[in-house]
């Protein structure tokens, strides 16, 4: 590993602080050998959490067994119903889904073994139910009443089907599928390192999960791509565009959804993820959003040389899938969770107890000065 110098950029920028099988970012972002191209085209969310849980993608027999499971453990325990039913309307997603965690902690009978199974068992179970979290708030918060998972249906189904009331088409649902798998993980990014950090002292699982889920709830991290559905908004008409964007920039105006500490030369997600978003934006008559984005686009990338990361068609794509900005996040939560408990089981093999060092930059050593002489 590499140690940090006082000459090291900050946020820990290019410095190695651990060692994965689960994904890497070099030359081709892959997920335990498969390249993100490969799993996003011809793979379900489910054969992509099973690869990153159990190390290798399953037979036929072996995802309908794991989705069999999944559909058995997709339900909450009434007590959470209630409680999330009893939660202020205003209350952050984000924050119902950290709570949420927290809570299906207690009713899990494995939450106290750290082993490999009772964790295999545990995150299966939060897979299922965090999703349910997420739409149970949402139906409360809009006069709606609790709707349990159709156990029969796909993840990324299930999703637009409890969100929305509508039975999605099957471009909805691939395209919600495409996103969840690639949202699935991404090495040791904030919340990664923050799952990695709390399993490293042996908290449970569920601690792990439920300290990720507060790492990416910040704005220079989950909560990227809600703001750029507040930028498309406010800009409106894509006769708007040039001059809006040119005055931010003016501004020196932060617009999120360009520029990444690791893609220098353009996240790959976005180029996986952007001809689908276009695809469903003409597919649900929002071309003129398009318009507007791919002018922003062109523009801060020529200007800036800042190519769009995975969050600038993201949070277009769930504007077209009919979904609340509120959610956006939420839904990181729940593709990304396979991955957390992924990084959180390998720091549980090999484990060491996560404590960095720091650089001191404060007073030299001084005396201490009584109280009575103090000026």
């Amino acid at each position: 590993m590499t140690k940090s110098t006082s000459g090291a950029g900050g946020g820990l920028e290019g410095i190695v602080v651990g060692q994965t099988a689960v994904c890497t970012l070099d030359g081709r972002m892959s997920y335990r050998g498969y390249t993100i191209e490969d799993l996003a085209a011809r793979a379900e969310y489910e054969e992509v959490a099973y690869l990153l849980l159990y190390g290798e993608l399953p037979s036929a027999a072996g995802l309908q067994a794991f989705k069999s499971r999944l559909g058995a453990a997709a339900e909450l325990p009434a007590p959470i119903i209630d409680t999330l039913r009893a939660l202020p309307a205003n209350t952050s997603m984000m924050d119902v889904m950290r709570t949420g965690s927290s809570m299906l902690a207690h009713f899990d009978a494995d939450v106290a073994d750290n082993g490999r199974e009772a964790n295999l068992r545990k995150t299966e179970r939060l897979l299922a139910r965090l999703p349910l979290v997420m739409a149970a708030k949402h139906r409360f918060d809009t006069g709606r009443t609790y709707a349990d998972a159709d156990p029969g249906r796909s993840l990324a189904a299930n999703i637009l089907r409890l969100v929305t009331d509508r039975e999605p088409s099957r471009e909805a649902e691939q395209a919600m599928n495409i996103s969840l798998v690639l949202y699935a993980e991404h090495e040791f990014n904030a919340s990664t390192f923050t799952a990695r950090c709390v399993a490293s002292t042996l908290a449970d699982l569920h601690c792990a999960i439920t300290a990720a889920i507060g790492a990416l709830k910040g704005p220079l991290h989950g909560g990227a791509n809600e703001r750029v559905l507040e930028v498309l908004e406010e800009v409106g008409a894509p006769d708007n565009a040039e001059s809006w964007i040119r005055d931010a920039l003016a501004r020196k105006v932060r617009i999120m959804g360009f520029g990444h500490r690791v893609y220098k030369d353009g996240d790959p997600r976005t180029v996986i993820l952007t001809p689908v978003c276009r695809r469903l934006a003409e597919a649900t008559g929002n071309q003129a959003m398009e318009q507007t984005a791919d002018v922003i686009e062109k523009i801060i990338v020529a200007d800036k040389k800042l190519p769009a990361n995975v969050d600038w068609p993201s949070a277009r794509l769930y504007y077209y899938l009919g979904l609340p900005v509120s959610l956006y996040t939420p839904l990181f939560v729940c593709a990304r969770t396979a991955g957390w408990a992924a990084h959180a089981m390998e720091q549980y093999a090999n484990n060491r107890l996560i404590r960095p060092s720091a650089e001191y930059t404060g007073p030299a050593l001084r005396p201490f000065v009584p109280l009575a002489q103090r000026g």
